[in-house]
């Protein structure tokens, strides 16, 4: 699947909200939260024929990124969009001279961990009993980037 990816304007919180709620493993923030960061941080989303299709939001503090959210739409899946979506959100860090991007992820989202190891990144860690609603670990991640 061919898609388009570029940074986020205001306008696109709205439809970020939907598909955000729509996916059960994201993280689940208000419309200020991603207003903060798309004026303030880094969402990239992944258009197809008008429509976004996934995103992306990383905070960049100190030479190192934390990615905040990964949210593809339903029906597009395991069709690339997360893939692209990631190899865009390194190449924006290694302009920005990061030199690191690190995450956390329940550990039972598998597909998530497939993709972020798919992309260099290697557990770093966990932390027990992380999230609420079901009670999980966190797995954390963490990839190195040549400066």
């Amino acid at each position: 699947m061919v898609v388009a990816i570029r940074s986020a304007a205001l306008n696109d919180v709205p439809e970020i909200l939907d598909m955000e709620r729509q996916a059960s493993s994201a993280a689940h923030w208000n419309a200020a939260a991603y207003m903060e960061l798309v004026n303030n941080g880094v969402v990239l989303v992944a258009e197809e024929t008008g429509k976004l299709r996934g995103f992306v939001c990383a905070k960049a503090i100190a030479g190192e990124w934390e990615i905040e959210n990964v949210v593809v739409a339903g029906e597009f899946i395991r069709r690339g969009v997360g893939s692209e979506l990631m190899r865009e959100l390194i190449r924006h860090a290694q302009r920005a001279s990061a030199s690191l991007i690190r995450l956390e992820v329940r550990v039972s989202n598998l597909p998530a961990r497939a993709l972020y190891l798919k992309h260099g990144f290697r557990e770093s860690g966990r932390r027990k009993e992380y999230y609420n609603a079901p009670v999980e670990y966190a797995v954390l991640y963490s990839l190195p980037l040549d400066r």
